[in-house]
């Protein structure tokens, strides 16, 4: 059986990292004797014809696609073409929206089969010998389809008790040469579960409320196998990896009994972190943590069910810079019970605790406390339009905060944060700046050339250099040119970025009649 996985294209500006829900799930087909395939258009551009030349290529039996509320509409759509282009394929959903969202989805999409409700590996596992067998479907825990114009739900899946059984994420199946081309970190995950009731947040939901834990040697085995493709960055993505001290002591513990040498980032709560924690997580290569702070206003924390204070986001924020971890805080505009004043308290809280943070507005998921009790809070939803739930603009509002207010406030923060960014870039122009706020400006501008590269597929467009005659240098200074042309960037940027690319095998050449062809490695740690 063939099976086809769909990373779903995902806004770039959204940073998009190497997908690890999909990742787990082609990882449990595969485990089952699939024979699997992603489809990665999140690092690809995406087009129904390039869509339709990777089905003729593959031929797949199943499609499935992960999604969540922001990309949702994109992901169906793709569903929807799958399966005009054949109608016997099997398509298949998963995901946070879709899991919370079931009924709506299988009526309005009807090109979707099957949704897979919540975790999804052990489903996965057990669907690959009932795919074909219609009849059987009702026997597969966790999942919802349609059968003689009825919706079916069938019983729920447990949580998965033993997470070491899962088998590590099949990240060999994506286009990690062009991950790494981007820079951002791949996520792992050490722990499910989060035993917190934020009426904003799916963890509870999606994960369930009984924290579930990896073992030290297996999450610093799946560092070790991340590492050996080239990556020097790591973000641990779980919400509660500081919760367990203990857990956190081993982890570090391995890494350093292993001599792995990494640069690391977390998510973390202000009231899971001590000084001892920190020091341990310091010493083994962490040097980010993102608190979500939420608000600078105690009732507002307390409305929510944050279930921490500002005073311990504030030793949090002290212990991590003793530490030497350089902390970020992460807000949410509109809450409910928002008000103008509210606002400016959490814009000056952030001001006082002198971190970088910044600003989200609140996006009520399907699923989350907040949409399915809406009528309990103070809070107006204002549109259904999925693809505008990015957090960037208003889809609320409160009895005291209009949308449009609430823009002015979060205008006039990101306005003063433009004006000291292009005062770093001046003093990146005019050589007057710190060595590492130089840093920053020379990555922001290579960031921006490489999405652009990426995302419209410039290597494979401008790449088959006729003529070079097996001459890789010339081939290399005719590719930049072409870069430069396409893009409008400065040539010297261009050449160091390509230098890059080079210099790590993230490209290579190969014959292509008298000349050239530049193409992306798969991933280096097969191809070398």
């Amino acid at each position: 059986m063939k099976i086809a996985v769909i990373a779903s294209p995902y806004p770039v500006e959204e940073i998009p990292t190497v997908p690890l829900g999909i990742s787990y799930v082609a990882a449990a087909f595969a485990s089952a004797g699939a024979e699997v395939q992603i489809f990665d258009f999140v690092i690809n551009s995406y087009s129904p014809e390039k869509l339709k030349a990777e089905l003729d290529r593959f031929d797949p039996d199943i499609v499935g696609a992960n999604s969540v509320t922001l990309n949702f509409k994109t992901a169906a759509d793709i569903i929807t073409t799958v399966k005009e282009y054949n109608p016997d394929i099997i398509t298949v959903m998963g995901g946070p929206h879709v899991s919370f969202d079931v009924i709506n989805t299988l009526r309005e999409y009807p090109a979707i089969d099957m949704i897979v409700i919540g975790e999804g590996e052990r489903t996965a596992i057990e669907l690959v010998s009932k795919f074909r067998n219609r009849s059987s479907w009702k026997e597969v825990r966790g999942i919802a389809f349609r059968e003689n114009g009825n919706i079916v739900i069938t019983e729920p899946r447990p949580f998965i008790e033993d997470l070491d059984a899962l088998p590590l994420p099949a990240r060999y199946l994506l286009p990690l040469s062009r991950y790494r081309a981007l820079g951002y970190p791949p996520s792992i995950i050490t722990g499910r579960g989060c035993p917190y009731s934020c009426i904003f947040c799916l963890g509870r939901r999606m994960v369930g409320k009984k924290p579930r834990q990896r073992s030290a040697s297996l999450i610093v085995d799946e560092i070790e196998e991340i590492l050996s493709y080239g990556f020097s960055m790591i973000n641990i993505a779980d919400d509660l990896f500081t919760a367990n001290r203990e857990k956190v002591t081993y982890v570090c513990r391995e890494i350093d009994r292993r001599g792995l040498k990494f640069v690391w980032t977390a998510f973390a709560r202000v009231n899971t972190v001590d000084k001892e924690t920190l020091e341990i997580m310091s010493s083994s290569g962490c040097q980010w943590i993102s608190f979500g702070l939420e608000s600078g206003n105690a009732e507002m924390l307390r409305r929510v069910k944050k279930a921490a204070t500002l005073d311990q986001a504030r030793h949090a924020v002290g212990l991590c810079k003793e530490a030497g971890i350089r902390p970020h805080g992460s807000f949410i505009a509109g809450l409910p019970g928002e008000s103008p004043e509210t606002l400016e308290e959490t814009i000056a809280f952030g001001e006082e605790l002198n971190i970088d943070y910044g600003f989200h507005f609140l996006a009520p998921f399907p699923g989350t406390t907040i949409m399915e009790k809406k009528e309990k809070y103070d809070i107006e939803i204002l549109t259904y339009d999925w693809s505008r739930y990015d957090a960037n603009s208003p889809v609320t509002r409160t009895s005291r905060l209009s949308s449009d207010h609430a823009c002015e406030i979060i205008g006039r923060f990101n306005n003063e944060a433009n004006r000291k960014w292009q005062q770093l870039e001046k003093g990146y122009l005019e050589r007057t700046n710190s060595p590492e706020d130089d840093l920053r400006v020379a990555g922001s501008y290579r960031l921006k050339l490489v999405l652009e590269i990426l995302t419209n597929d410039l290597i494979e467009r401008t790449g088959i250099i006729k003529g070079a005659n097996g001459n890789r240098r010339y081939a290399q200074n005719v590719l930049e040119q072409h870069l430069c042309t396409k893009t409008g960037c400065d040539a010297e940027l261009v050449r160091t970025t390509v230098e890059s690319f080079v210099g790590q095998g993230l490209i290579k050449t190969r014959r292509a009649g008298d000349g050239l062809e530049w193409f992306w490695t798969r991933n280096n740690r097969i191809e070398n």
